[in-house]
């Protein structure tokens, strides 16, 4: 594998031993507010969490869409952090579009809760949403034997490159 692929894996295997996300939204005056929401990947790119839209962080994305995500081990030893960032869109998911989202989403809790489009739509308290990522990085810890630097950095990865073969 070249350097990027490995990159790409260390980034994808952060999200895939994870079940929660870190998400970090603002309100319209710029004030941080940060969450730990239960969540779904697809393509190490989009994911999808379900919240109430009175929820602090719903309402900052309705009013303010872009949002930054963490994906961490929080039980590491230091200096073994492993972690991914994205930088994201978020919004609701669409009436149209929950049906089929909403099974993406409930696949991944294994049988142990399921959500329909009923309780995501019109008067329910719950609703589906989404994050689309627009930037991913990968951390590279400052003593990594093949690309620290002394410090540590993050390194823009595309989740999607795979090892050739």
């Amino acid at each position: 594998m070249d350097a990027e692929q490995v990159l790409a894996e260390r980034f994808r295997r952060a999200i895939d031993t994870t079940q929660y996300m870190t998400l970090a939204t603002a309100d319209a005056d710029g004030n941080p507010w940060v969450s730990p929401v239960y969540f779904t990947p697809v393509e190490h790119r989009t994911f999808y969490w379900v919240s109430s839209p009175d929820a602090v962080h719903s309402r900052n994305i309705a009013v303010r869409p872009e949002v930054r995500i963490v994906f961490f081990d929080s039980t590491v030893a230091v200096g073994h952090a492993v972690a991914s960032y994205v930088g994201a869109t978020a919004g609701q998911v669409p009436d149209d579009e929950v049906e089929t989202a909403a099974r993406v989403y409930s696949a991944r809790l294994g049988g142990a809760r399921s959500f329909g489009v009923d309780e995501l739509t019109g008067d329910a308290d719950l609703r589906l949403y989404a994050a689309h990522a627009t930037s991913c990085e990968v951390l590279v810890r400052g003593g990594d034997p093949d690309f620290g630097a002394g410090i540590d950095g993050r390194r823009l990865v595309d989740p999607g490159r795979q090892p050739a073969g």
